[in-house]
């Protein structure tokens, strides 16, 4: 049986390298991409996918996020809602970024997670459980 059980996870890890970008990422995350970032008048619109890997369904999930423009220096913080959030499902959801054009933002960081909710009630550190990563020029940190 522990022989079976060991080939069983070294399967479903070897599974996981392949799936991945990055071997930092696991199978119990919510992986969220900065998918594109879109000018619009007065704004920037930024498209994030979020992957929810995870057996739980978010209710609450509010991600502190900062942007810094090409030198370095913080330019906006933005809250952004991304509940709801639910088991095993990749949903886009896009905010604007007002009084800020896309040539202007650098990187964006998530900071923080001020709100992370489950069936169960309030989950405690959600900031391990996030993924980032870009497929813009702009990159996504935390």
């Amino acid at each position: 049986m522990s022989h079976n059980k060991n080939r069983h996870l070294t399967m479903l890890f070897g599974a996981s390298l392949v799936a991945c970008t990055s071997p930092a990422l696991s199978a119990d995350s919510v992986r969220v991409e900065l998918n594109k970032l879109e000018p619009q008048e007065g704004a920037c619109r930024a498209y994030l996918v979020f992957e929810n890997q995870t057996q739980r369904s978010f209710s609450g999930l509010t991600l502190d996020l900062v942007m810094f423009d090409k030198e370095g220096v913080i330019a906006k913080r933005l809250a952004v809602n991304a509940a709801p959030l639910p088991a095993d499902k990749t949903s886009v959801k896009l905010f604007d970024i007002e009084g800020l054009a896309c040539d202007n933002i650098g990187r964006i960081l998530v900071n923080d997670v001020l709100d992370c909710q489950d069936e169960s009630g309030d989950v405690s550190d959600c900031v391990g459980l996030i993924d980032a990563s870009s497929r813009s020029d702009v990159a996504l940190n935390k």
